[in-house]
């Protein structure tokens, strides 16, 4: 049973192969609007970052222009897990390479608020930081290795070891 006190946030970054208006953008430019709409249409989605203009891909919390960043809030596990890797959404993400870089480092987590809570930029970031130095804790944590709101590792029953993104 899914606590509704508490809902899902999580961060994925990447680096761009080129600002929004290179050519080389256009293929995932094209594709934006149709899966935002769907991650806001999608069961269980609560909110994703956005300037007052609608446009995620201007912020920039690493003050590095290549550097995207995606932040939304989902009310549990398995919305998102729904959304990521089971509709619209992997068939550009089977497309990224065209588009960003491949990054040494981590560049998804997730983590649990307070419903009703909206994560910062810098908040991600911290969350990203603290995985990549610690592994997956109740702070910040991955498909993969998913913790509860109570910060307890979840049961891994019918999450496969290797749910991660189909396009690898």
């Amino acid at each position: 049973m899914t606590d509704t006190s508490f809902h899902l946030s999580q961060v994925n970054i990447g680096r761009a192969r080129g600002d929004m208006t290179d050519p080389i953008m256009a293929g995932f430019v094209a594709r934006l609007q149709e899966i935002n709409a769907l991650a806001d249409e999608s069961p269980g989605f609560v909110w994703r970052l956005q300037t007052e203009d609608g446009d995620a891909t201007a912020v920039r919390p690493y003050g590095d222009t290549g550097i995207l960043i995606n932040l939304s809030v989902w009310a549990d596990l398995p919305s998102l897990r729904t959304y990521v890797f089971r509709s619209a959404h992997v068939e550009v993400m089977k497309r990224r390479r065209e588009w960003f870089e491949r990054f040494d480092r981590i560049y998804v987590a997730l983590w649990w608020v307070p419903a009703g809570h909206r994560p910062t930029p810098a908040e991600a970031v911290a969350r990203l930081a603290h995985l990549e130095q610690h592994g997956p804790t109740g702070f910040a944590f991955t498909f993969a290795d998913p913790f509860g709101p109570d910060d307890l590792p979840m049961p891994r029953e019918g999450i496969p070891r290797d749910d991660a993104c189909p396009a690898t």
